[in-house]
């Protein structure tokens, strides 16, 4: 049975989803959300299944719900389900990403070394960012996965975006924060470092910040999700995180 810290950072993400959305159709197991503004953008026109489904119907529920886009993205929150999900979406020509979810379970470390930034701060390092990722896509894609940060405003109660600049006073790392003070939920969302800056703390004073700024608001469910396979995922284990659960990222297109 999912522990009811991973029961609560599920729900969190479902009403995150949901609140962010511009348009939202109820779906078998979950919902799909839409944001034509951000017409590029997966994480934002994408299916979220948060309860049991036939996992042999979900190609055919993902094809109506997605088929005016370019891109499939679904997003399974529970393991269990994901795993059952998993043959018959990769029979179906998409790509299987696990997530590891990780709770903040060590102390809260002290001070505030990074401090709230708005999205033009953040605009210019972003977008180099995305377009060392994605070379060969165009400008609006790259846009639109730029300034569809600002959509994560509606998604929270409160959204932070937190920098650490540099002594030029350059944004050098960033993430976001998202809370919740009537469940004590709070999450910490793409942490990300330019490639100039790395290996010289900017990361670690944004995550100090994050976790200060959501302990001021009493959240004791901090968390964030990180690639299963990947090296931040051990990172983040030397600063007080651990693994509590897994999440499902299906992709095709």
């Amino acid at each position: 049975m999912p522990s009811s810290e991973l029961q609560r950072i599920n729900a969190f993400l479902s009403a995150f989803a949901r609140r962010q959305a511009t348009r939202i159709v109820d779906l078998p197991g979950g919902f799909a959300v839409y944001d034509d503004a951000f017409f590029h953008s997966r994480a934002n026109n994408q299916v979220i299944i948060d309860t049991a489904v036939d996992a042999e119907a979900l190609p055919t529920i993902a094809e109506e719900a997605l088929g005016h886009l370019p891109h499939r993205l679904i997003s399974v929150l529970d393991n269990e389900i994901g795993m059952a999900c998993a043959e018959p979406l990769t029979r179906a020509g998409y790509t299987h990403s696990l997530y590891a979810v990780m709770l903040h379970e060590g102390p809260v470390p002290a001070g505030r070394p990074a401090v709230e930034a708005d999205l033009d701060a953040i605009r210019d390092p972003l977008t180099r960012r995305w377009r060392d990722l994605l070379p060969d896509v165009d400008n609006e894609v790259i846009r639109h996965l730029v300034d569809r940060r600002e959509a994560r405003r509606r998604g929270a109660d409160i959204v932070r975006f937190i920098g650490a600049r540099t002594e030029e006073g350059d944004v050098a790392s960033w993430a976001d924060l998202y809370v919740d003070p009537a469940t004590g939920t709070a999450q910490i969302e793409d942490l990300i470092t330019s490639e100039a800056h790395l290996r010289r703390g900017y990361a670690d004073a944004v995550l100090t910040t994050a976790l200060s700024m959501a302990a001021d608001e009493d959240c004791r469910t901090r968390f964030l999700t990180a690639d299963a396979s990947d090296w931040p995922r051990q990172w983040y284990e030397r600063r007080g995180f651990s693994v509590i659960g897994h999440s499902h990222c299906f992709e095709r297109g």
